[in-house]
């Protein structure tokens, strides 16, 4: 069952416009932090995807153009045989996946500490990371909903 904090104000809920842009640019922020772990060449589906969320977040794209670009960013994820490659593609996935249903950018932060537990690396100095990014407005929201879904 969804969070239905994070249902926007438009479509009924509590969520204001400026929290949600709050959130994608926080879900954009955890995936530009582990996209390199992608490799040195970086699939310009993943990127056009980050172009994307930040074009929605300027009014400049649509909805349906997010979910597309998601949807391209998950097919890289599909063509991949590399754990940490995939996780990171599901991140930049979910992280544009927020301009349409806002708690992927959930998804996104726990992708991103995925890659970083694939490269071997510390999960904990990465949610640190990602909790210090959090705007004080929606910082109560991502952290109860986090610990709620025991992220």
């Amino acid at each position: 069952m969804r969070d239905k904090r994070f249902v926007a104000e438009h479509r009924g809920g509590p969520l204001k416009k400026e929290q949600h842009y709050q959130l994608i640019k926080w879900a954009c922020d955890c995936v530009e932090h582990v996209l390199h772990l992608f490799g040195e060449k970086i699939d310009e589906r993943l990127r056009n995807a980050l172009d994307v969320a930040e074009a929605w977040k300027q009014g400049n794209a649509s909805v349906g153009d997010a979910r597309k670009a998601s949807l391209d960013a998950i097919a890289v994820a599909h063509e991949s045989s590399n754990p940490i490659a995939i996780a990171v593609a599901r991140s930049v996935g979910h992280a544009v996946a927020t301009a349409h249903m806002a708690d992927h950018s959930l998804g996104a932060a726990l992708y991103a500490l995925k890659a970083v537990k694939n490269a071997g690396k510390s999960i904990d100095a990465e949610r640190k990371w990602q909790d210090e990014q959090l705007p004080s407005e929606i910082k109560e929201l991502v952290l109860t909903a986090r610990k709620s879904r025991k992220i």
